[in-house]
């Protein structure tokens, strides 16, 4: 059995003295995808934010093997760890290829010579945005700034991806495609932790599920597991969107 890329043990984090997780443990495997879910407030962006190094956190969280706490944000972003918040961030007045060009920095960091041309690979997987290049990232709709923020993200090439609410927002037909883009995305190698509401669909697309509740895992499984698993079933998959 491989190691995997992702091992986070007894990891508390919070905002101020408001503790938010509780001890959490969790694993992704190199090229796999693992989802968490849960309701609102459970403390899933927390999650992300801590792995990120964006919130102070106890506990370990292992990177390819080695403890990454001492990290800064910048040291985990050359690393290969990838957030696409839930928030998109993107520079709103800044062009589509402008957005993705500042994607690049850790490829420019690392010495790749080609880096630029991980542009055409974004614009082959999103043709929309190349479609836009020269409009204003603020001007997209919902989906496209969704797909603008991942394609930033794969700017760097990295090695986790980590996804906060891809869906959040966007139009049944969006979803359905953002979710595509997730499966062709675990074809290339790269490790996905995907953080969704959309229950049914990211057990749909995920290897392990992870049910985050209260800053606890109550939950966790083979995602086709847990899809047919009657507690979750009754709590996150009856009024899922379909």
């Amino acid at each position: 059995m491989t190691s995997p890329l992702l091992k986070i043990t007894d990891l508390r984090a919070g905002y101020g003295k408001a503790q938010v997780l509780h001890g959490l443990s969790l694993e992704a495997a190199k090229g796999g995808v693992i989802t968490v879910i849960g309701p609102n407030g459970a403390g899933k962006s927390t999650l992300l934010n801590a792995v990120m190094g964006l919130l102070p956190a106890t506990g370990r969280i292992e990177f390819d093997g080695q403890s990454i706490h001492a990290l800064t944000l910048e040291d985990r972003v050359m690393q290969g760890i990838a957030l696409v918040p839930e928030k998109r961030e993107l520079f709103s007045s800044m062009s589509v290829e402008d957005n993705l060009v500042l994607g690049g920095y850790r490829q420019m960091r690392l010495g790749n010579a080609q880096w630029r041309s991980r542009i055409d690979d974004v614009f082959s997987l999103f043709p929309r945005l190349q479609e836009r290049r020269a409009q204003e990232a603020g001007t997209l709709s919902g989906g496209e700034r969704q797909m603008l923020a991942v394609g930033r993200s794969l700017m760097s090439r990295p090695t986790l991806l980590m996804l906060d609410e891809p869906s959040l927002g966007l139009a049944p037909l969006i979803v359905k495609e953002i979710f595509s883009i997730i499966e062709t995305l675990r074809q290339t190698g790269v490790t996905i932790v995907l953080v969704e509401q959309n229950a049914r669909a990211a057990l749909a697309v995920a290897d392990e599920g992870y049910v985050l509740e209260m800053g606890e895992i109550g939950l966790h499984g083979k995602a086709a597991d847990l899809a047919q698993d009657p507690r979750v079933i009754d709590t996150y998959l009856g009024s899922a969107k379909k």
